[in-house]
């Protein structure tokens, strides 16, 4: 079976929700990305039956707070499992130079000595360029540059070997730079910082975040065969996958996933 796990579905500033970061488990191989800003995570994970032991994989979007600070727990956590011989194999984790520079340097200023070591050992950093591809696990995988105005992020599409397409587009609006990689997905994943009708109140045009709206019109113009949106506020909790749906309905006709978090989507 062939499950995506939302981890958590919020933006930077959240309360009510996770921040946005998600697994792919496939029989029970597992390829995280991003790991919100916090040991959450941890939590998340163990709620949604995901086993440390079995994730050898991870990508990290960007370094933003809300996106790497739970990848040193995950280091800590799989570092330890190591030191107690609980953990077969290495654990890779893959990204743009300038993110891997800041997980590398938070986690050799703040890990145990003991748990630091295994940084190099069996704990592998791979950088990834824009427009490079990967095979990881069971996927053929295209990392992209978004070319954000903010801070350098990459994105990533995925091809399973039953061809089933998979397109993360971070947490920044669709980009043309990476059209020819993400158009015609399966599932295009998109941010939707707020509804369409509250953007005076989030105002998501200064942040470089897009609405529900655009993040839908962006992909019926990429001809995804369904849109997931994530990323979002907590403000419209709990009524956001309602409120959320009644909008994207508007301007996407094909499949519509508004996840909660720890929620599971089958593909």
């Amino acid at each position: 079976m062939r499950e995506l796990v939302m981890l958590g579905t919020g933006n930077a500033m959240v309360t009510k929700y996770y921040n946005t970061c998600f697994a792919i488990n496939e029989n029970e191989k597992i390829f995280l990305v991003d790991a919100g800003g916090g040991n959450t995570i941890l939590n998340h994970m163990e709620k949604a039956g995901l086993s440390f032991a079995e994730l050898h994989h991870m990508f990290v979007t960007h370094g933003h707070t809300d996106h790497v600070l739970g990848v040193i727990w995950v280091i800590r956590k799989i570092a330890a499992l190591m030191g107690k011989n609980k953990y077969e194999g290495d654990f890779w984790i893959y990204g743009h130079d300038e993110v891997l520079h800041i997980i590398k340097t938070i986690a050799e200023l703040t890990l145990k000595k003991k748990d630091a070591e295994q940084l190099g050992k069996r704990i592998f950093f791979r950088t990834v360029n824009d427009g490079e591809n990967l095979e990881i696990l069971d996927m053929h995988v295209t990392f992209f540059d978004i070319l954000s105005t903010k801070k350098k992020q990459f994105g990533f599409s995925a091809v399973f070997s039953d061809g089933y397409k998979l397109s993360c587009l971070g947490d920044e609006p669709y980009n043309e730079h990476c059209r020819d990689t993400v158009f015609d997905s399966d599932l295009l994943m998109s941010e939707a910082f707020c509804l369409y009708a509250d953007r005076d109140l989030f105002n998501p045009y200064e942040k470089n975040h897009s609405t529900v709206k655009e993040a839908c019109s962006a992909a019926g113009e990429l001809q995804a065969g369904a849109v997931l949106l994530y990323h979002t506020e907590d403000k419209t909790f709990p009524q956001r996958k309602e409120k959320y749906m009644s909008e994207a309905e508007k301007f996407f006709k094909d499949i519509i996933y508004i996840p909660d978090d720890l929620e599971k989507i089958v593909f």
